[in-house]
């Protein structure tokens, strides 16, 4: 996991591929899709292009921060 971000009530993990932070690697947008009754949390890659460009300009913010 690179970085965590809660819109809007849902949480949502920047993730990437790679297990070297000096190696370039993809990376996912994943959305907690998750009931408040489960155990454990539930994740699934945004598929949504609004959500998607929504949320990886919070992204982009958090990581310019660092």
């Amino acid at each position: 996991m690179v970085e965590e971000t809660r819109v809007s009530g849902v949480n949502y993990l920047l993730v990437t591929d790679s297990n070297d932070e000096d190696e370039e690697g993809e990376a996912y947008i994943l959305k907690d899709v998750s009931a408040e009754t489960d155990a454990d949390a539930i994740y699934e890659m945004v598929e949504d292009e609004n959500e998607l460009n929504a949320v990886s300009k919070i992204f982009e913010e958090l990581l310019d921060d660092i």
